[in-house]
């Protein structure tokens, strides 16, 4: 017979235990206290307003056209990075809720001039993956030959995602002419967008981008909403809805790191630019420039801005004014017909705010 020896049980004293729960409930609410303090800092550095990054397109796989030309292989890139990078597609029709400061970053997609090529190549593409954007029409020329027909931009229209836009009637360097030139155009496509689509568009796409005052005065006459040019730069919420920029994407500027850089743009804010009117005299060029930036902004002493007035681009001198004001002296006359200027103005985690300008030469002067 086995004996068993007896098993003695300690007395559990639960006073260690309880110790111990303390200890980790104290130590449980210091991490707390340490993320808290650490998360409301990081808030604080968080990114305020994304805006809207506007991209503008014209041709695709048009190889001969290389300045107004994106390889489909190249545009395809695009959008998967978009998506990859977890950047929501504006849809225009939301376009005016979606200006209010952006805790997220978006991306409006635009198609300049309505190209029979955008048609075969792109749309497909962007309607397999649901993707909305503006397409932005000159009435002369549709059904002309390399350009899309009433039927196929119909087609767009009654989509879910192809919004179409005005951009005049005849395409032509209309900041040049007269007011009344300038109405009678927009009068003319707006009649025909009326007979074709049943109502005119909100949004305006200025032919080559280019604008002065009145132009923008007509444009705001006739109730259009929007305009955009074709001057780099983000959009926010106080921004001029009347010069709205874009990025121009090419075959040139297309390529992918310079297409990623471009994703990592947010709106550099300003208060005033000075000259107001962007369409310049050869007495006033080069223009005298300044620039008032919103009060917010951190670090505005590190900002570069770059210019290429004899047509050679440089980094512009500036001079500080005051705290959030600037003068950018240009060191020569723009010689080509249009004058640019971009600022911009490094940010953490790799993004840039970016400001461009552009100046229209008159022709007559």
């Amino acid at each position: 017979m086995i004996n068993f020896l007896p098993i003695f049980k300690p007395k559990v004293s639960f006073l260690p235990v309880q110790f111990i729960i303390k200890k980790f409930l104290i130590i449980i609410l210091f991490i707390n206290i340490i993320n808290s303090f650490y998360n409301s800092n990081s808030k604080a550095e968080t990114i305020d307003d994304y805006g809207i990054i506007s991209l503008m397109y014209h041709r695709f796989d048009e190889n001969k056209y290389p300045s107004t030309n994106i390889r489909m292989g190249d545009f395809k890139e695009h959008i998967y990075t978009i998506k990859n990078e977890g950047i929501e597609f504006v849809n225009p029709k939301d376009f005016e809720s979606n200006l209010k400061k952006n805790k997220k970053r978006k991306i409006l997609l635009t198609i300049d001039d309505g190209f029979l090529s955008f048609y075969e190549k792109a749309w497909p593409f962007l309607k397999e993956n649901k993707i909305p954007f503006i397409l932005f029409v000159s009435t002369r020329e549709v059904g002309k030959k390399g350009y899309m027909d009433w039927s196929q931009i119909k087609e767009i229209y009654k989509s879910e995602l192809g919004f179409i836009g005005n951009h005049s009637h005849s395409h032509e360097y209309l900041v040049d002419e007269d007011l009344n030139l300038i109405k009678k155009d927009l009068l003319k496509s707006m009649s025909i967008f009326k007979k074709e689509l049943g109502s005119n568009s909100t949004f305006f796409s200025y032919p080559f981008g280019e604008y002065s005052n009145i132009f923008k005065k007509i444009v705001s006459e006739l109730k259009f909403k929007y305009a955009f040019g074709q001057h780099s730069g983000v959009i926010f919420e106080s921004d001029n809805m009347l010069e709205l920029p874009r990025f121009p994407i090419n075959e040139k500027y297309g390529k992918q790191d310079r297409f990623k850089t471009i994703l990592k743009t947010l709106p550099l804010k300003y208060e005033k630019i000075f000259p107001e009117e962007r369409y310049i005299y050869e007495k006033d060029n080069p223009p005298k420039v300044f620039i008032e930036f919103s009060n917010d902004l951190r670090n505005l002493k590190s900002i570069n801005c770059f210019s290429n007035e004899e047509d050679k681009w440089r980094n512009s001198k500036i001079k500080f004014k005051s705290e959030n004001e600037l003068e950018i002296i240009l060191q020569g006359k723009f010689v080509t017909e249009r004058g640019r200027i971009n600022c911009s103005l490094r940010e953490k985690n790799g993004f840039y705010r970016w400001l461009g300008l552009q100046f229209v030469i008159a022709e007559i002067n």
